[in-house]
């Protein structure tokens, strides 16, 4: 299926879905985050779909947008396809459900996410600092991160 084939046809599963037309690559949509499990379940089973592989989960601070752009790559392995799947949620209340249940890799991806970023995801059944210290203070991938460490940047 060509990419936007594909990107059509994803984005039909639900009202929740609209394209994403920032990625020329590869297929990209926008999934609102309450329902973000259950379309990505559906990608998951759907056979037209098929997209059995969680590859990677990012995440992007848009500082000027006061939001962050979570991302979820994706990969069909019968198609030989690719997906970017994107949520966006306010940089004051980070929260999202997790993914866990339809892809279990996502684990220790969130848990990526959640140390560096601040994102909290819903019901994930071991959301903790995965590499830096319990008592670190701070997020250090936000761009408004600050500590007595960092050194100014050149200008």
């Amino acid at each position: 299926m060509e990419r936007e084939a594909l990107q059509a046809a994803v984005c039909e599963l639900d009202s929740a879905v609209s394209p994403l037309d920032a990625n020329a690559d590869r297929a990209a949509v926008v999934v609102e985050a309450s329902a973000l499990p259950a379309i990505v379940r559906r990608l998951r089973d759907e056979p037209r779909f098929a997209f059995a592989q969680l590859l990677d989960h990012v995440a992007v601070d848009w500082i000027d947008r006061g939001q962050f752009e979570l991302i979820y790559q994706l990969y069909s392995f019968k198609h030989k396809h690719f997906l970017s799947v994107s949520v966006f949620v306010p940089r004051e209340d980070p929260r999202v459900p997790t993914l866990c249940r339809v892809h279990p890799v996502a684990e220790w991806q969130e848990r990526e996410v959640y140390d560096l970023f601040g994102v909290l995801y819903d019901d994930h059944p071991d959301l903790r600092r995965l590499f830096l210290e319990d008592d670190w203070v701070g997020f250090p991938l936000r761009k408004d991160y600050q500590d007595d460490f960092m050194l100014d940047r050149p200008r």
